[in-house]
């Protein structure tokens, strides 16, 4: 009975103080003169090991399932392996030192671990000479965490893991794993409650709708793009940027499954060549249990989506891009997260990353939770969701998604449905200071990669450097030019002489923030129609419209965003179910279309006056933007280092064909039309360099000039422009 008092003490340790510290039972242990190894294996009736070489049977000491076998003084941890519930024999977890130290766990506590994607959840490692998986869980109000694993046929009894105490982080270091094990943590609440978690931290996910984390390896692949990489690092904004936003699993489909990542690579490269894009942007690749979300509501914030592959393959598709010269932009969705039971919602039984308080934590757009931007680790959890984007994947710009809803406590909500912040405002100041803290720590780590704000309001500074009290972002969608253009292309042109503000507008705060100009996915969705849809008119004006619009996109002052079947002009809005309609391609004007991108995004590139003022006033000039009657706007865009050289860019919003049409346009010596939308090989009408002749004034000197305007057509001029002193 003696021998069984001892026993007793530890299974109360081991299961009624709920196993918040099993190293200090299990494992190899030195007491009462003696040294023993010591196991946990419920319900089974004998347990083996092997001991220096030699297969031995351990004692059962406890009915409940503790085991002895006592060993030499002299013995070591590397002396002895155990066999996992499902056979594999390795050594024992639970004779090893934690894998993350105080240092660590300091960082983490104050949002200051920027190696925090390498050392949370379960990662491949080394430690202590022995290879395995380090399991580290953040659950600081969990009563007890066991890891359920492949190798305990997700017994959460068999492996319970160690509390590091204060920081509220478990941990566990399992020998002998492999790439491919599929994990959870299983959390017991202080409310009774047990809750089976998928790892927050998790590299792979298993294919949707099953739910496990999934052991990935994600430093053996072998990088190719070290000259892009190097390239970057001395990258600026004055450069063309023509970026096409791409939905992975609808761009296209074989036989109407998805491409991997490895074919998609091939395709998308290739294509964007042809096409003249510098850049895809993809929306989220994190992983997502419901395909209908786009990818907007992430469940795994480090697991690239296993839809089209794994990690390495992931890895290969960047890779693949980077070779052809093609930058890989992603969207990134820092500011909520669903609330599936699997995932980080409630995750140790309260609210651990969102606010407990409704008004602060449920976001009523979309009914996602939103998370606690105050809550250091949480922040530290975000932001190292973006740090392993950019390092183990190389992604060259994270796009944030709906930063005004991060921005403001108030955003979609009515009166007294929200909680003012501490000044009584209704900013959220712990966000603002994340994403400070985000585009600081992105552009002082990883040289040449963007960061860019969806962001709908006018809240200012949010591309203006930290210095200036700025937000820091490199890049802003221009939603309003969206919204204003969009509406105007909308109307009959009869009628647009009444909206031409819809047109100037935008050029009064052009150039208070970086602006992207974008035609994007939510444009083209939800019952809003396709871009080509949208547009008035009979079919031929439909296309003329929608190349116009194009054309006109292009010339403006900002970097530029298509999304995918846009450039094909789609009839149909985009279903993320089906691919591109491809098919259209076989007609005259639907390639006469993607002729027209085509040609515009290599024209776009060659033009340094389109692209390397963007941000500033001198390089857009209006020439004339008051012809309401007639629809017609025009302008100079101008760069540095081409002499007296410049664009000058007549925009007909009518079906009208003016064939003498007079536009001041002082000191020009010569003209020569470049584009014209309305070329025959686009689909237009073929009214094209016709001429454009120069107008002197009384005293001789060229004061204007006379050119053909094409109908709803969009014509570029190169011309001499002789400086005015």
């Amino acid at each position: 009975m003696e021998q069984l008092l001892v026993p007793d003490v530890y299974v109360k340790r081991l299961m009624v103080d709920l196993k918040y510290d099993p190293h200090a039972i299990l494992g190899l242990h030195s007491e009462h003169n003696r040294k023993v190894i010591r196991l946990f294996r419920p319900g089974a009736r004998a347990v083996f090991l092997e001991f220096k070489s030699q297969i031995v049977q351990a004692k059962q000491i406890h009915e409940m399932g503790l085991f002895e076998y006592e060993v030499p003084a002299d013995t070591q941890a590397k002396d002895y392996r155990i066999y996992h519930q499902n056979g594999l024999l390795a050594h024992d977890p639970y004779a090893f030192l934690p894998t993350f130290g105080e240092v660590d766990q300091h960082l983490f506590g104050r949002s200051v671990h920027y190696d925090l994607h390498r050392k949370m959840g379960g990662r491949l490692c080394v430690h202590e000479g022995i290879e395995g998986v380090k399991f580290t869980v953040w659950a600081p109000s969990a009563k007890a965490v066991s890891l359920v694993s492949d190798c305990n046929f997700f017994d959460g009894r068999v492996n319970p893991m160690r509390s590091l105490g204060g920081c509220g982080v478990w941990e566990l270091f399992v020998p002998g794993l492999k790439e491919g094990e599929k994990y959870k943590f299983e959390i017991h609440t202080q409310e009774g409650e047990l809750r089976i978690k998928a790892d927050p931290y998790a590299l792979s996910s298993e294919m949707r709708p099953r739910t496990a984390s999934v052991i990935a390896d994600i430093d053996s692949y072998k990088w190719s793009d070290s000259s892009w990489m190097e390239k970057r690092k001395a990258l600026s904004l004055n450069r063309p940027m023509s970026i096409y936003e791409v939905h992975l699993g609808s761009w296209k489909k074989r036989h109407g499954h998805f491409l991997n990542y490895r074919e998609l690579a091939s395709e998308l490269a290739a294509y964007c060549k042809e096409m003249g894009f510098t850049h895809v942007e993809l929306l989220p690749i994190t992983e997502h249990p419901y395909d209908p979300s786009w990818g907007y509501q992430v469940t795994g914030f480090f697991a690239v989506t296993s839809r089209f592959g794994t990690p390495q393959d992931f890895q290969y598709f960047v890779d693949y891009l980077h070779q052809n010269e093609i930058g890989v932009i992603v969207d990134w969705v820092p500011g909520h997260f669903p609330k599936d039971d699997f995932s980080l919602a409630r995750f140790d039984g309260t609210c651990l990353y969102e606010h407990e308080d409704p008004r602060q934590g449920h976001h009523p757009h979309w009914s996602t939770n939103i998370f606690n931007f105050g809550r250091h680790e949480v922040s530290a959890f975000l932001l190292s969701s973006a740090l392993l984007l950019l390092d183990v994947y190389h992604i060259d710009g994270l796009r944030v998604d709906a930063v005004a809803s991060m921005l403001y406590l108030d955003y979609g909500r009515n009166e007294g449905e929200w909680v003012p912040n501490q000044y009584g405002g209704k900013e959220n100041l712990e966000a603002i200071e994340f994403l400070k803290h985000t585009n600081s720590i992105v552009h002082d780590k990883f040289l040449g990669v963007l960061t860019i704000a969806e962001e709908s309001t006018s809240f200012a500074g949010i591309t203006h450097p930290l210095k200036n009290h700025g937000l820091g972002f490199d890049l802003k969608w221009n939603m309003g030019w969206m919204n204003d253009t969009l509406r105007y292309f909308s109307k009959d042109p009869i009628y647009r002489h009444y909206h031409h503000n819809d047109l100037t507008f935008g050029l009064l705060y052009a150039f208070s923030e970086k602006f992207t100009l974008v035609l994007s996915h939510d444009e083209v969705v939800h019952g809003k129609r396709s871009l080509l849809s949208k547009m008035p008119g009979d079919l031929w004006q439909k296309f003329a419209n929608l190349r116009l619009l194009y054309s006109y996109m292009m010339c403006m002052s900002g970097k530029k965003l298509f999304f995918m079947g846009g450039e094909i002009g789609q009839w149909n809005e985009w279903n993320a179910e089906n691919e591109i309609e491809w098919m259209l391609l076989q007609y005259p004007l639907h390639s006469g279309m993607q002729t027209l991108v085509k040609e515009l995004n290599h024209f776009y590139q060659k033009m340094p006056e389109l692209w390397q003022n963007d941000f500033a006033h001198t390089g857009f000039e209006w020439v004339d933007f008051r012809d309401e009657r007639n629809s017609v706007i025009s302008f100079r865009r101008k760069a540095a280092g081409v002499g007296n050289e410049e664009l000058f860019c007549v925009l007909n919003f009518t079906p009208n064909y003016h064939s003498e049409y007079i536009i001041h346009l002082r000191g020009v010596q010569a003209i020569e039309e470049v584009f014209n939308s309305d070329d025959a090989r686009y689909g237009g009408s073929g009214k094209v360099a016709i001429g454009a002749a120069i107008i002197p004034d009384v005293q001789g000197k060229p004061s204007a000039v006379k050119i053909s305007l094409a109908p709803l057509a969009c014509t570029i001029y190169r011309v001499l422009i002789h400086s005015q002193k």
